[in-house]
């Protein structure tokens, strides 16, 4: 082979390889990420900071727990302190009361009564624990006396007296299983009283009592009253049920003797035992 020839082959073969570093150096660039040195910094950071402190997750998780049960306790707090000084009433603020017990005759009306007994039943609110707001209903039922009952023309007869009142109890030791309170108020009463004659008979062969004559009138009372009571529930006075024991000084304003239907303002002390909740 001729030396120019040969030179000529050299050359080509020089220039192919030179072609082929060239194309193999581009793809290789467009093939490989490039990185950016801030963004690996960062990365590096992280990782050094997750490596010093392997319970910072924990420790964050913890903390927002903590902070979500603290600010439900408060809000619960919150709401309940609300129902309380902002007047939203529940069941337990509900106040009821039944009991039973007998009257004593008192003041210029003992001519014309004389003992019987009682029945009263209530409903109201309870304001705190030291007051309470109570719509009253009683029934009294009294005996009239011989000498009266024969000059009304009768062989037996009653007094009874029906009143509708509005009457406070203030509790004077809330707290305590044992305490005393006070009452008291005034309404609407009715009273009547009737001469009464026995007749035969009822299907039993009883006789039963007629009414031969009455009167009766509707005027306005007041009552006040001292009481104990013994709570049955709780240990730290939240206990609501009560046995109660009173007694009360009733004046009712019925119409004067000189009246049709009057025998004088009438006076009782009625006592009664019960049930208070």
């Amino acid at each position: 082979m001729s030396s120019p020839r040969w030179m000529s082959l050299m050359r080509h073969v020089s220039v192919f390889c030179n072609l082929a570093g060239l194309a193999v150096s581009l793809a290789s660039s467009q093939s490989s990420p490039s990185l950016n040195p801030s963004k690996f910094s960062q990365v590096a950071s992280n990782e050094s900071s997750s490596a010093s402190s392997p319970l910072a997750v924990d420790d964050s998780a913890e903390t927002l727990r903590t902070a979500a049960a603290t600010l439900g306790s408060e809000g619960a707090g919150a709401g309940q302190w609300n129902s309380e000084k902002h007047g939203t009433f529940s069941l337990s603020h509900f106040a009821a009361e039944a009991g039973a017990g007998f009257n004593a005759p008192l003041g210029n009306d003992t001519p014309y009564i004389t003992w019987g007994s009682n029945f009263t039943a209530g409903a109201g609110l309870h304001f705190s624990q030291r007051f309470t707001l109570l719509g009253e209903f009683q029934f009294m039922d009294n005996k009239l006396p011989g000498a009266f009952i024969a000059a009304g023309g009768g062989q037996n007869g009653n007094a009874h007296i029906i009143s509708l009142t509005a009457d406070p109890v203030v509790d004077l030791f809330p707290t305590r299983v044992n305490s005393l309170y006070v009452t008291g108020g005034g309404g609407y009463y009715y009273k009547s009283t009737n001469f009464n004659v026995p007749v035969c008979c009822d299907f039993y062969g009883y006789p039963v009592n007629v009414t031969e004559n009455s009167f009766s009138s509707n005027q306005f009372g007041a009552n006040l009253g001292l009481g104990v009571s013994h709570r049955l529930g709780g240990v730290y006075g939240e206990g609501k049920m009560k046995v109660f024991g009173e007694a009360r000084y009733v004046y009712i304003h019925t119409p004067p003797i000189t009246e049709t239907n009057g025998l004088g303002t009438t006076e009782l002390i009625p006592v009664t035992l019960g049930l208070r909740w």
